[in-house]
């Protein structure tokens, strides 16, 4: 036992991504029974859509907490309540947060608009917006809550101080790792799509293209103010605009969005760099975990 705590203790990171991966993937496994079970039906929206988002939240959630007990003890754990808590922080990451999101998803599908009207915003053509918005706000503050749990909550502090990753570091580790954890929903989820080139990209393009670049804007704020709430709803309006906005069918159309997209990211990204000397970490960085 005491070997283990050690490896826990040394290899913080490693540890808390295992765990919130065997936790995730093997509950969608026991839920879901394999991609051959789903693939190409309707059932991750049916009869066990409650299961596979107790499995997806439970990875990361249960993980951050167990890991900040094992790793840094009941200081940590208070540590981690004190941040779930911290709002003062100022208007202006507040705008940072809430609306980031939502104003780059609409300028970006208005800007495709003009090419095809496939792209127009979901909530401008659906003909149930009550239940899309109540979807988008509800469900994502939901996801938001759990999964920054462990990526805010443990695994971005614990990169930043701990193993001094910095931001753009730690962003782009947590980032590909936060796109990765999506995989088997991605997968799953991504409808009977004829030939294996369109899939493949697609399921990549969801992987890769925005979630490396908004982690790196969440991990920017986060070292800035230190919110775990703030991280929390962050999350959560990036999940309700795609939901609200772009609620694409799988196709070219939504890999292309997703591309645009993620290069709109970028470059975000490297303004933000830009307008803070041409980095993104503060000089020096704090260390408060010890």
């Amino acid at each position: 036992m005491t070997t283990i705590k050690a490896f826990i203790k040394s290899h913080p990171p490693l540890c808390f991504y295992a765990l919130a991966f065997a936790i995730t993937w093997g509950g969608l496994i026991l839920v879901v029974g394999g991609p051959g079970e789903i693939l190409g039906t309707p059932d991750l929206l049916g009869t066990r859509f409650a299961l596979v988002m107790l499995a997806w939240l439970a990875g990361p959630s249960v993980a951050g907490i167990l890991m900040t007990g094992l790793v840094y003890g009941r200081a940590g754990l208070r540590d981690l309540l004190t941040r779930m808590t911290r709002w003062r922080v100022g208007a202006r990451w507040y705008a940072v947060a809430l609306f980031t999101a939502p104003l780059l998803v609409t300028a970006v599908l208005l800007a495709l608009s003009l090419t095809s009207p496939e792209y127009l915003p979901t909530i401008l053509t659906t003909s149930d917006k009550g239940a899309l918005l109540l979807t988008g706000i509800v469900g994502t503050m939901v996801g938001g809550i759990f999964e920054e749990l462990g990526w805010t909550g443990f695994a971005t502090p614990t990169l930043l101080r701990r193993m001094r990753y910095g931001v753009l570091g730690t962003g782009l580790l947590v980032g590909v790792l936060w796109g990765v954890a999506h995989f088997p929903l991605y997968y799953w989820g991504r409808g009977d799509l004829s030939g294996v080139l369109l899939p493949a990209l697609l399921v990549a393009a969801q992987l890769f293209a925005w979630f490396p670049p908004y982690r790196v804007l969440m991990v920017w704020v986060y070292e800035r103010t230190e919110s775990l709430l703030l991280a929390m709803l962050m999350h959560a309006s990036l999940t309700a605009s795609q939901v609200i906005f772009a609620s694409l069918a799988p196709g070219w159309p939504l890999f292309t969005y997703l591309f645009v997209f993620g290069a709109v990211l970028w470059v975000v990204v490297a303004a933000v760099a830009m307008a803070n000397g041409g980095h993104l970490s503060r000089q020096p960085l704090r260390r408060r975990m010890a």
